[in-house]
């Protein structure tokens, strides 16, 4: 049997620095970092500042805030005047943030040569894993400004809740590749044209290449190649150091699951990734469990009872009530099933279940009924 997750201790904590909301998509990991940092805030009188990835724009409308950016914006009219503490909020923006890490590493001229560079276009807005890099970045800004007492990350809804973690050893496999070496080759020849560049060493490729995409792409690949491997080493080693960060004492991890068998199954992987490179879980949010109000009458009970009512033709709104009550049972039932595939496997990782809402959570009123029910 896990314990009970005491989400308050974390918060009270003041050792406690970065808290990870993870998890498979839409089990709710955007309300339950809400609900954390604004509990951070109001009760225990922090500075939080509460990172989303969401492109959805939820977290915003749940604070009462017209738009995020990718700067934190401080929330107003919440009640932190007993505590003192403070709420920020801001959403990831990818490119922006890519934007910043150019102009922060090479000079005015130099960046606007990057930011025409087509490559770098499609990179920073669209390539496969650059929402992942971006926001270790971003974590790691935070984190080097030293400004918060408490930084609440909800990560990226991504096909894998591991790939969060993947994004440093990534960029590192990308940024060493083979690929990579050969195509920043002509940009190393010190401005010889890439024709001169069909060399014993370098011609297979370079004309194959060449045949692929044209002359004119390669140079322009080329030259991107050469930017990232000026300034990314740079990169590499800050999302290599937030990585490190991810593994102190100092980070809790939130795993977040619905009780759904895919969202219990990626849970469990990712628990397992969090114990392999030991890094520090905190606990299991079980978001949306259901649970009947009359525990002790069974779902077969119900079902009979309402069954004589129907027979005798008595109070039909208890008769359809019984039946509510045997529907929801037997789905507390099978809800604590699928979460037991996590507890069994996981028995020393505390857990905390967060009740299904009537409805959808959207403003402050909602995420601190959400932090009531994780504390």
């Amino acid at each position: 049997m896990s314990a009970d997750l005491d989400v308050d201790a974390i918060l009270a904590d003041p050792d406690s620095r970065i808290i990870v909301c993870c998890g498979a998509g839409g089990v709710g990991k955007t309300t339950t970092a809400a609900a954390v940092a604004l509990r951070a805030a109001e009760r225990h009188g922090r500075r939080t500042v509460v990172l989303t990835i969401d492109p959805a724009k939820r977290l915003a409308q749940s604070l009462g805030l017209s738009e995020l950016d990718n700067t934190p914006r401080q929330v107003k009219g919440i009640d932190t005047e007993a505590t003192g503490g403070e709420l920020h909020a801001m959403m990831l923006d990818m490119k922006r943030t890519f934007d910043d890490v150019v102009l922060a590493h090479t000079d005015p001229q130099r960046a606007q040569e990057i930011f025409a560079n087509p490559f770098y276009a499609a990179m920073s807005s669209t390539f496969s894993g650059t929402q992942e890099y971006m926001a270790m970045e971003k974590l790691g800004q935070l984190r080097a400004r030293d400004e918060w007492d408490l930084i609440v990350v909800d990560t990226p809804p991504s096909r894998s809740a591991l790939d969060f973690l993947d994004a440093p050893a990534r960029l590192a496999r990308f940024l060493d590749g083979k690929m990579l070496r050969l195509l920043l080759a002509p940009a190393k020849t010190g401005g010889k044209s890439v024709f001169s560049l069909v060399t014993a060493s370098f011609g297979i490729f370079s004309r194959v290449v060449q045949k692929v995409i044209g002359t004119q792409l390669l140079s322009e690949l080329s030259g991107f190649v050469a930017a990232l491997d000026s300034m990314f080493g740079g990169f590499r080693q800050r999302a290599e150091q937030t990585y490190r960060i991810l593994q102190a004492k100092e980070t809790s991890f939130l795993l977040v699951a619905a009780p759904e068998p895919d969202a219990i199954r990626e849970a469990a992987y990712f628990a397992q990734r969090l114990r392999d490179d030991r890094m520090p879980l905190a606990g299991l949010v079980l978001n949306r469990m259901h649970s009947p109000v009359a525990a002790g009458l069974s779902a077969a009970d119900s079902r009979a009872a309402a069954e004589a009512l129907d027979a005798s033709g008595e109070s039909p709104i208890a008769a359809d009530a019984l039946r509510i009550h045997a529907a929801l049972t037997e789905q507390s039932a099978r809800e604590q099933r699928v979460a037991a595939r996590f507890t069994d496997s996981f028995p020393t990782v505390p857990t905390v279940a967060v009740m299904a809402q009537p409805a959808d959570v959207h403003d402050v009123d909602g995420l601190r009924s959400i932090g009531e029910a994780l504390a």
